[in-house]
């Protein structure tokens, strides 16, 4: 029987298999600089069904790039303790199993290692080496120092070379956890932080001094996640409030201050940076006025700046664009630090019958915004940034899977992304659909 489950039909509906193919054809010119992988994570239910998006198993899609060539794509399941043997979150006996896991929502690398990444449970850890690109090698836990989930928006901090991340998450107090690993990649810190419930806790953020939560009403729902009833167990809660929450790098078990905002819910941060001499914390988010039970979404997210002034203990909110878009992204080497440009991902415009999806690009400095849309019915996913050099902040390119629903296939579409009104640099043909996904990266083999 053919499922209607919207997640599960057109190009949400998972591929059948796994697959490898050799040298892909090129319009354009795909820059010679580019060596790495470009990889991208999402759900892909084995079964070729679940209950709700987020809760497909997930699949990484690659394409390797080598010398101005295109020289293979693969898609590959993460081979997770849930894919591979039926674990469930939850036991009979209650008991949390952290190797449970789908695996479905980015792909980052850090210290030598790639993860894939869902923020139930441990990270993943996937092989990219000549010969075994995307196995999976197992659960990574950080040599056992990790006892919470990994969220799956770790920050990099590109001074120090740090990676910042939280868990949250359980039946009862602490709700969340803040962790922080050396640039080896050791965990060397885990600090539980009080809030008041289980609230799904997606994104953070980082600047060069600070970190900040985002404690928001979208409570975990016992009832719905014991009664067998399908659907992600959250409820919207919008009587619990919405606030922000500073932790001082540099005293990381010192008091978190917490700042009220009106009530909203955020997937995802693009940016944040500190001015004043760290008096201000600017961030950038792509906000929801609310969302529906069940993480249901009711309407789009756009841009707002959040100014926390930490002496007068203020957060000044305003929306800087009413344009609908996701999936916000940076040169990551600027993380926690100003960054002038960021970009985000417009599915289809509703106004212009003529034209598919975007990809936008914001400068943070002038309050303007160029966009390169694509022809009618193409929907680009996420768009990463690559750099063509050693400056952060520099010109590079911005990498996407796009979908055409005419031809039933997908492509990778490499932009130049101080230009965006112009042509693609490089369009790299797949030969099958990438279904849509979350998050992913381009992992440059000089790293």
């Amino acid at each position: 029987m053919t499922s209607t489950a919207p997640h599960l039909l057109g190009n949400f509906a998972p591929v059948p298999d796994e697959s490898t193919v050799i040298e892909l054809s090129v319009t354009g010119t795909i820059p010679p600089a580019l060596n790495g992988w470009y990889l991208r994570n999402g759900p892909n239910p084995r079964e070729a069904a679940s209950e709700h998006y987020f809760m497909g198993d997930g699949m990484v899609h690659g394409v390797r790039l080598e010398g101005g060539r295109a020289t293979s794509y693969r898609n590959r399941w993460v081979r997770t303790n849930t894919f591979a043997h039926g674990a469930k979150i939850y036991d009979e006996q209650g008991n949390l199993d952290l190797t449970a896991s789908r695996a479905n929502t980015h792909v980052v690398r850090h210290a030598g290692r790639t993860l894939a990444l869902v923020e139930t449970s441990y990270p993943y850890e996937l092989d990219c080496r000549p010969g075994h690109e995307l196995d999976t090698v197992g659960v990574y836990d950080f040599g056992g120092r990790l006892r919470t989930p990994m969220t799956a928006h770790p920050k990099i901090c590109p001074t120090t070379g740090e990676l910042h991340f939280f868990g949250y998450g359980g039946l009862a107090a602490p709700y969340l956890t803040y962790h922080r690993a050396n640039a080896g990649g050791e965990l060397l810190l885990s600090r539980p932080i009080d809030v008041g419930a289980h609230t799904m806790m997606h994104d953070f953020a980082l600047t060069s001094g600070h970190v900040i939560f985002m404690d928001l009403p979208i409570l975990f729902d016992l009832a719905k996640a014991t009664s067998g009833r399908p659907g992600m167990p959250y409820t919207w809660a919008p009587d619990y409030g919405a606030r922000l929450g500073v932790l001082r790098r540099d005293d990381p078990f010192g008091t978190v201050r917490w700042f009220q905002i009106e009530t909203c819910y955020v997937f995802h941060t693009l940016n944040a940076h500190e001015e004043a001499d760290g008096q201000r914390l600017v961030l950038h988010v792509l906000r929801y006025d609310s969302l529906g039970d069940g993480v249901e979404l009711t309407g789009p997210a756009t841009l707002w700046r959040w100014t926390i002034d930490l002496a007068l203990g203020t957060v000044l909110e305003e929306q800087l664009d009413d344009r609908g878009c996701e999936f916000p992204r940076i040169d990551d080497r600027l993380a926690g630090l100003p960054a002038r440009y960021g970009h985000a991902s417009t599915a289809d415009d509703p106004h212009d019958q003529g034209r598919g999806g975007a990809i936008h690009r914001y400068d943070l400095e002038q309050n303007t915004v160029t966009s390169h849309f694509f022809t009618e019915g193409r929907i680009p996913g996420e768009a990463a940034f690559a750099p063509a050099d050693d400056r952060a902040g520099g010109p590079g390119w911005l990498m996407t899977f796009v979908y055409d629903p005419a031809t039933d296939r997908s492509d990778l579409v490499i932009l130049g992304a101080d230009d965006l009104s112009a042509p693609p640099t490089a369009t790299v043909h797949l030969p099958r659909r990438v279904p849509a996904g979350f998050h992913g990266n381009w992992l440059p083999d000089t790293d």
